[in-house]
């Protein structure tokens, strides 16, 4: 009998393992790809705009802690538009092997 319920157990745990991958792959198509891409432009320009707010703010008044707040705020911001997937970035490593592997075949 415990073998019977081990094997259900493993059984029912396989299954919901090979299940749940598509699970969450049908809830993140619930919104269309071209308003996940718009949605993306509104933030990125959102986070444009603050960065020039930040640019035109007078930074002479400020105290140190502010200052190193807006500096923190700026580099997350910065981080977060190359994360947002805006462009291509190549490593030197694979510009070399690029390059090596262009060299092999011509």
């Amino acid at each position: 009998m415990k073998l019977s319920t081990r094997l259900q157990t493993a059984l029912l745990v396989f299954t919901m393992a090979l299940i749940s991958p598509n699970i969450l792959s049908a809830a993140n198509d619930t919104i269309p790809s071209s308003t996940k891409i718009q949605m993306d432009k509104i933030i990125a320009d959102k986070m444009i705009e603050r960065l020039e707010e930040i640019k035109n703010l007078d930074k002479s008044n400020l105290t140190r802690v502010e200052k190193k707040e807006l500096r923190e705020e700026v580099k997350g911001i910065k981080k977060g538009l190359r994360a947002s997937g805006n462009g291509l970035y190549l490593s030197v490593g694979a510009i070399i092997i690029i390059v090596l592997l262009l060299i092999l075949l011509l």
